[in-house]
């Protein structure tokens, strides 16, 4: 499907709302320079863990990439492309229905930019935000209802265990989880990865 109104450009997506489902998650992708696309496995993993909580899901691609219009921003735009994907994720729901983000590598850093400017939100789920490369703390308009996670692998250069504990301290809300072992792509790890990200979407309500 494409996510088309407004200034920005259309936006490829593939979207899935369960019969009665009433909160859903909208999913970034990483880094559209290096290959990262809606289709990117974590993507899939974390689409997958939150079907299973009977959440409705929207994946999306970035501007300028697959089937998505515009180009590359520098993670200015990009951010206007999470705000399209969850406005519309919002009017497939019922009107007291509520949505929550989640991301993974640069999809978290998008998914924090635009939840750290007063979007209201059910829940957030950061997976291996690129916090050696982006820094990033929560200003007091952070308007999260709901669940937080923050996830990593112990061996992940981009996301050191030793930043994702700061900013676990930074959101006291949050549920920290450090996967013993897994690298930033969670090559070796990707059934622990969906495990805690099961246990973050069935908290959603």
């Amino acid at each position: 499907m494409t996510i088309s109104g407004g200034p920005g450009p259309a936006l490829q997506a593939a979207l899935a709302v369960p019969a009665g489902a009433r909160r859903a998650v909208a999913v970034c992708h990483p880094h559209p320079l290096y290959g990262g696309d809606m289709d990117s496995p974590i993507v899939t993993v974390a689409v997958q863990a939150c079907a299973q909580a009977g959440l409705a899901t929207l994946r999306f691609n970035f501007r300028g990439v697959g089937g998505s219009a515009g180009a590359w921003d520098e993670g200015r735009g990009e951010q206007d492309d999470v705000r399209a994907a969850l406005a519309h994720l919002r009017g497939h729901l019922p009107a007291d229905g509520r949505v929550a983000l989640a991301g993974y590598s640069f999809g978290a850093s998008m998914a924090a930019a635009v939840a750290s400017r007063g979007e209201r939100l059910a829940g957030l789920a950061l997976i291996a935000p690129p916090l050696a490369m982006r820094q990033w703390q929560p200003p007091l308009s952070f308007r999260i209802d709901g669940p937080i996670l923050l996830v990593a692998g112990s061996a992940d250069d981009y996301c050191p265990p030793s930043a994702l504990a700061a900013l676990g301290q930074a959101l006291p809300k949050a549920t920290v989880v450090v996967i013993d072992g897994a690298d930033h792509f969670f090559f070796t790890e990707p059934v622990r990865l969906a495990r805690a990200l099961e246990g973050w979407a069935a908290a959603i309500s």
